[in-house]
This record gives C-alpha cells, sequence and structure tokens, in this order.
C-alpha cells in the first residue's frame, strides 16, 4: 500500500487547502483505490493559516465582529482556538485583509490594524497563554497603529489631542503614551507567523514593495515610507529599543514592527510555523510521495513559501516531492535542486484566468489522478 502526505497551501481564489486536498485524494484514490492519504492542510502566515492549523490540530472556531481596513467597516468573521484553548491563531487578513476591499476602495493613506488588536483582545479575554498571528495579505500600511490603539496605545498630536490611526495620519503623531496598554500582553507569548522578511522602511521596505498593490501610487508611497519611518522613530524612543530593520518588520504594511515593538512579539517564517505546530516531519516520515503545491510557483517559491518548506522537509528525509500549480510561472528550472521532483502545471493549456479558477477542483483531481497512474 502506498501512502502519500497531502500538505498543499490554498490555490488563491479558488480552493483552500483542505478542499485542494480533498480534490488530491480523490484523484490518488481513482487510480490507485488502496491509497493512504495524510491530510496537512498548510499556509505560510497568509490566507488559510487559521484553517489549517484549526484542520490540523483539532481546534475550534471562535466568531468575532470587528473593525474592518476603514474605520467605519464592521466585519463579522472568526479566528481560532488550539492546543485546548491555550493557544489563540488569528490571521490578520481575516479582520484587515486585502480581500476586504474591491481595488477601488483600496487606499493605504486611509485603512488600518484596528480590527487586528480587537482580535488579539478578544484572545486575552479567554486567557490564552500564546498567540499566533498570521500577517500576509494586509490591505493596511499604518505599522501597526491602529492595533496598538485598540489595545490601549495613544497617539497624540502636537496639541495632545488624539491623532485617526491610519498611514496617511502617522506624520501628525507628536508624542506615543502606552500607560494604557494592555498588561497582558507581558504575560503572553506572541509568534507573528510572516511570508516576507522586508524591513520597515526604505527600497525595500513595507511602502514601497507592496504599497502599490494596495492602492498606493508613486507619490503615495513616498508619503508612507516618510510616514513609516517618523512613525518608528518616535516608536523606538518610547519603548527603548530598535525593530525597524529586522526581517519581517515591514510585514503587511509595518505590522510586523508593530506587533515587535507594542506587543513584545518574536518573528518566524510562516510555513516553518505551520510545519513545526502540524508535525508535518513526523508525517513525511510514513510516506512513499508528498504533494504539495498552490495557485502560483515560481522563482520566489524559494523565499518561504509553501511549497518550498514543504520540499525542504521532504527533502531531509529523502522523499520525492511532486508540487501541483495552478499557473508556473519563471524560475521554476531552479527549484529542482532544491527538493523538488517535479513540478505540475494543472490547467489545460490555453486556459484563461476565469476557467482557471472556476474548474481548480476538478484539474488539480486529474493532474494528480494522472500522476498517481505512473506511480502505480
Amino acid at each position: 500500500m502506498k501512502t502519500f502526505v497531502l500538505a498543499p497551501d490554498s490555490f488563491k481564489e479558488s480552493l483552500t487547502a483542505e478542499q485542494a486536498c480533498s480534490a488530491m485524494q480523490r484523484g490518488i484514490l481513482k487510480a490507485i483505490p488502496d491509497a493512504r492519504c495524510i491530510w496537512v492542510p498548510m499556509a505560510d502566515g497568509g490566507e488559510g493559516t487559521v484553517d489549517a492549523l484549526i484542520a490540523a490540530l483539532a481546534g475550534q472556531r471562535v466568531n468575532c465582529e470587528v473593525t474592518g481596513p476603514l474605520p467605519h467597516q464592521r466585519i463579522k468573521t472568526y479566528w481560532g482556538l488550539i492546543d485546548g484553548g491555550k493557544t489563540a491563531v488569528i490571521e490578520m487578513a481575516k479582520a484587515n485583509g486585502i480581500h476586504l476591499l474591491e481595488s477601488s476602495a483600496r487606499n493605504p493613506l486611509l485603512t488600518s490594524t484596528f480590527g487586528t488588536g480587537e482580535m488579539i483582545q478578544a484572545a486575552l479575554d479567554l486567557g490564552v497563554s500564546k498567540i499566533i498571528l498570521g500577517i500576509g495579505g494586509s490591505v493596511t500600511n499604518d505599522a501597526g497603529a491602529g492595533m496598538a490603539k485598540a489595545l490601549g496605545a495613544q497617539f497624540l498630536d502636537k496639541n495632545d489631542q488624539a491623532v485617526p490611526v491610519s498611514g496617511g495620519q502617522l506624520n501628525r503623531i507628536h508624542k506615543i503614551d502606552l500607560s494604557r496598554l494592555d498588561p497582558r500582553l507581558n504575560t503572553v507569548e506572541i509568534v507573528i507567523a510572516s511570508d516576507v522578511n522586508n524591513p520597515l522602511c526604505g527600497e525595500n521596505g513595507a511602502s514601497a514593495v507592496f504599497g502599490p498593490q494596495k492602492g498606493a501610487t508613486r507619490e503615495m508611497v513616498k508619503i508612507l515610507d516618510q510616514n513609516l519611518n517618523h512613525f518608528a522613530d518616535l516608536a523606538e524612543k518610547a519603548i527603548g529599543q530598535t525593530f525597524q530593520y529586522i526581517a519581517g518588520a515591514g510585514a503587511a504594511g509595518g505590522l510586523g514592527f508593530g506587533l515587535m515593538a507594542f506587543a513584545g512579539a518574536k518573528i518566524q517564517s510562516g510555513v516553518e510555523l505551520v510545519i513545526e505546530q502540524t508535525q508535518l516531519a513526523e508525517k513525511i516520515a510514513q510516506a512513499d510521495y508528498v504533494l504539495t503545491g498552490e495557485g502560483k510557483i515560481d522563482f520566489q517559491t524559494k523565499f518561504g513559501k509553501t511549497p518550498f518548506g514543504v520540499a525542504q522537509v521532504a527533502k531531509g528525509l529523502n522523499k520525492p516531492v511532486i508540487a501541483f500549480a495552478g499557473l508556473e510561472g519563471e524560475g521554476i528550472e531552479g527549484l529542482y535542486d532544491l527538493g523538488f521532483s517535479q513540478i505540475i502545471g494543472i490547467n489545460p493549456p490555453d486556459c484563461t484566468l476565469q476557467d482557471a479558477l472556476k474548474n481548480a477542483e476538478g484539474n488539480l483531481q486529474k493532474a494528480c489522478e494522472n500522476i498517481a497512474k505512473l506511480l502505480k
């Protein structure tokens, strides 16, 4: 009997990681009816992190209503509890993600991470001792000021008046008062799961690299970067520590910085954290083959994306890895030296994006069935 470990990420806008596991299994069982499939839905700190950890660790959802990316927007969403209720898993994108605004409404001068702070507060209210925070997929650029405000930090202008927190208002802050910051932040372990390693400011920083996809024009990018710089200098004076140059400080529009500065968080590669939590290595040790994948695989995959993380674990255990992609981008040749045995595009030739998204489930199932026939 052949054993397959199925460890895909979500296929963006078409399949969750769990749905991808299901499609993979159906394809394999069509070709090898007695195959054993071990599901390990994966994520890298972005979309699907909460669902992946809830599924892998028999956790539970906690429903909540929080402030969305814009101040008057209310979002019904959820976060997760695992480890017998001791650990919260929060995805910032569920409160302040890019998918929550139509492209015409995206403006990082106006958006904030306040709702993410509200989710952290809800977890603290339930008495958790650890919070895992996935911070991919944001539509914000406020260095976590909104998050900190929701947890009691005060941001004041020259006249000691409260400044509304958003990417475009940070330059108005003259003073940061942390005297009312939630003291429970000192007693809880907070781990950031990030899939990027950008610093806060500069040409590789949050505004320059990610601002444009959040609706920032070239002029806005300059303003946002200056604002982050101003805010970071003030924050670091207030806390007596420097975080803006740390890899990942620029994740989620600087939320990485804000969580380190105001909540004492430690940053970790998102996929490594999920690999650890799901005990992926122990499961791969039992496998004959490992299947992974996500919506797009290209040269960027090796910079901490899920399929790369899975391939590294499998390579260490000398197991073959087959990756499935909705889209094969540039530079995948280099991945074959990094643990991938095969990379397979699941879509038929000349497939439109619309058809690819609509038929992802069937296409993934068919691709897995074809591979399983060869492996049989």
